[in-house]
């Protein structure tokens, strides 16, 4: 099944264990979920989220795709 994933979101607040230097800069943040968007092929639904948390190393708190047909 294809999934076209539209938004999505990371829990991004404790990297760094509140170390200013080890945070991540905005720019970061945004190529992390540019990176996550567009189309995925997976099973179902718990599988696409272990394929984008297994690829970008960080856990999911909102995602919205669209499951293409074809």
């Amino acid at each position: 099944m294809k999934f076209n994933v539209t938004d999505i979101e990371f829990y991004l607040d404790e990297i760094g264990d509140g170390d200013p230097s080890l945070q991540l800069t905005f720019d970061e943040e945004i190529e992390i979920r540019d990176l996550a968007l567009g189309v995925w092929e997976a099973d179902n639904e718990n599988d696409l989220l272990d394929e984008i948390t297994a690829s970008t190393g960080y856990e999911i708190t909102n995602i919205y795709y669209d499951i293409q047909l074809k």
